[in-house]
């Protein structure tokens, strides 16, 4: 069972990262204007590069230099952290942990002080019931603050959430620090469960139930933003048909 588990959490994590590269790689192909899509990314970009450089100060990495945005987006630079090899997985794959927590702390910012309704969504993504129980959530979501009473402040709530989506994924570069890391983390975490010592297994769980919630709060808000996509994807298939 947690082994099945562990599997799921990564799975949606990949998931997450997909949504937002396809998402991404939408939204700068159907606007007509570039700058409208740096519009739209900048401040996803901004909350992306403010997340490494979280990383890098918990992992004893001197900061270099630092681009928060221009016509090719980010970046970062820093010289080797203090931590080896767990260090660069922390650093390049902060915004997956990162950026979820924003966007939670938007809903309850925009839940608290501006009026829009929110519907309890699932805190982790393991079973078929908890997919459908997402699903209705953000159809819930939409009806309630565009249809059943339209809240003007959602928009704003959207078009937040849509930046920070985009810009959730890893860069190229962030995958090729990191992916040494992330191959021998999955590893280690395969074999303890399988091993089933009980503390190692113990102390695991509670980090893959961490890592759950996170995961599925990314998967949630990248969902919302592809509902939000819908209309501009309709128009990208259009345009590029045969």
């Amino acid at each position: 069972m947690e082994t099945l588990s562990f599997l799921i959490v990564i799975a949606t994590g990949i998931v997450m990262m997909l949504i937002s590269t396809m998402l991404d790689h939408l939204w700068a192909q159907v606007l007509p204007l570039r700058i409208f899509y740096y519009a739209i990314r900048a401040p996803g970009v901004i909350v992306h590069e403010c997340s490494h450089i979280l990383g890098c100060l918990l992992t004893g990495a001197a900061i270099t230099n630092m681009v928060f945005f221009s016509k090719d987006g980010g970046s970062v630079t820093y010289t080797r952290p203090k931590i080896p090899v767990l260090g660069d997985v922390i650093i390049s794959s902060a915004p997956l942990f990162c950026i979820p927590l924003v966007l939670t702390g938007l809903m309850w910012c925009f839940s608290r002080f501006l009026g829009c309704t929110f519907p309890a969504f699932p805190v982790s993504i393991d079973s078929t019931g908890a997919l459908h129980s997402l699903a209705t959530s953000i159809l819930e979501l939409f009806t309630q603050n565009l249809f059943a009473d339209f809240h003007p402040w959602f928009l704003l709530y959207l078009y937040l959430t849509l930046s920070l989506v985009l810009s959730v994924a890893p860069s190229a570069q962030d995958v090729r620090n990191a992916a040494i890391g992330i191959v021998l983390i999955v590893l280690c975490g395969l074999l303890i469960f399988i091993s089933a010592i009980p503390w190692a297994v113990s102390i695991l769980w509670e980090i893959t139930n961490v890592l759950g919630m996170g995961f599925a709060l990314g998967l949630t808000f990248g969902l919302i933003a592809l509902v939000v996509s819908i209309p501009s994807l309709a128009w990208y298939v259009y345009t590029h048909r045969p």
